[in-house]
């Protein structure tokens, strides 16, 4: 029985394979970059006084 369920069970993708992997790597690289973009947005600000404060 498994075995007949098995042979009926072929996936086949749209796209190779290795581009899963491609689009893990760039959505990974779009969040760095969307995450880099933000930096130093604290110190931007001109009411924010640092004098006295660590």
């Amino acid at each position: 029985m498994s075995r007949i369920l098995a042979e009926g069970a072929a996936v086949t993708y749209p796209f190779p394979t290795f581009v899963f992997g491609l689009i893990a790597f760039s959505v990974f690289i779009l969040l760095g970059l969307v995450t880099w973009s933000f930096r130093d947005v604290a110190n931007r600000h001109d009411h924010k006084d640092n004098k006295g404060h660590h």
